[in-house]
């Protein structure tokens, strides 16, 4: 059997993933493949339903650890019930944000640490890594107001967190280009549509054999 593909896309706010996401496993399954496109957090009932409680209400919400630990319990859930049986029986998986996204948006104001993170997702995820992990980066004023043209002025919670805090996760993102390039690769997304999948397609031709 065809061994199956985890991809995940991040970045930060507006930066096109989910637009990317859904192209790209057009093309993979127009070039064969069967594709689940999902997201994070959610991807199955669980999950969604996590979600919903992350995403909604006001900043005060959750502690930080708790909303970190929330993350993890999503992700775990997604990774059993829809990641690991699709990857099994060889089928690609696209997921519109996955473990990098926890690593910097939980981690940039000092509370929890990469590896306590690392942590949390080793007991909920087993530790499962993407095959390939591509960060759509953009200036941080330009991905500002897609996001803004995007929400109409109804960001969830953690989108609608200040621009210092978004620029210190997209720095996080970045890093970890730096630190892992053979996962992690780096994508400018100032690019037409049509020119951002391309580059995703090219590099996945050595995950395609």
């Amino acid at each position: 059997m065809t061994q199956g593909r985890l991809i995940s896309l991040e970045g930060g706010e507006g930066t096109g993933k989910s637009t990317q996401a859904k192209a790209l496993a057009n093309a993979l399954e127009i070039n064969g493949h069967k594709v689940w496109l999902t997201r994070e957090p959610g991807g199955t009932p669980g999950a969604e339903t996590i979600r919903e409680l992350l995403l909604t209400g006001s900043e005060e919400k959750w502690n930080i650890r708790t909303e970190a630990l929330l993350f993890a319990a999503a992700r775990a859930e997604h990774c059993a019930k829809l990641i690991r049986p699709a990857l099994s029986r060889g089928e690609w998986v696209i997921t519109d944000r996955f473990i990098d996204s926890s690593r910097a948006y939980q981690s940039v104001n000092g509370q929890l640490d990469d590896a306590e993170i690392k942590d949390l997702h080793r007991v909920g995820s087993n530790n499962l890594m993407p095959d390939r992990t591509f960060i759509l980066d953009l200036p941080e004023a330009v991905a500002s107001r897609r996001a803004a043209a995007r929400d109409r002025g109804d960001s969830d919670r953690i989108g609608g967190r200040d621009s210092a805090y978004h620029q210190a996760v997209m720095a996080k993102f970045r890093q970890f280009a730096v630190d892992e390039p053979d996962r992690v690769r780096l994508v400018d997304a100032s690019q037409t549509a049509e020119a951002i999948t391309e580059m995703l397609l090219q590099n996945l031709s050595d995950l395609m054999s």
